[in-house]
């Protein structure tokens, strides 16, 4: 027997707050047979194919500690990593660290607007140039 993840579940101050920025953050969306609204305590994105979902959960406390788990993020538009990082941040994350390498190599560690770290990786193109 086998099994596939379902979805990967946040706990969150604010399910639908989360749920619009990570919307924003991947190109996810609601499910228009169920719409996200302010004040919902669950709260479901789903990529474009439906393959991918992840489910903001509101909980009433805030992250205490670094993340055991996390998303890293790969670009998958023209521009990269750096160009990606200026959108993020644009968007509401903010910059935790810099592990960027004079080499080009190296990622960039942002947290959501409740803290959760997650990372951007350099695109498939600049890691095969």
């Amino acid at each position: 027997m086998t099994v596939s993840i379902s979805h990967t579940t946040f706990d969150s101050l604010d399910a639908y707050a989360q749920s619009k920025f990570w919307a924003q953050v991947l190109d996810f969306h609601d499910d228009p047979a169920d719409p996200n609204q302010p004040g919902d305590d669950e709260c479901m994105i789903s990529s474009p194919d439906g393959t991918q979902r992840l489910l903001f959960i509101t909980v009433p406390d805030s992250k205490q500690v670094k993340n055991r788990v996390h998303l890293d993020l790969e670009p998958s538009e023209v521009g990269g990593r750096d160009l990606e990082l200026e959108r993020l941040l644009a968007i509401g994350a903010t910059q935790v660290d810099d592990q960027r390498r004079p080499d080009g190599t190296g990622w960039v560690v942002l947290a959501d607007p409740e803290g959760n770290e997650f990372c951007i990786l350099r695109s498939e193109t600049e890691r095969t140039a």
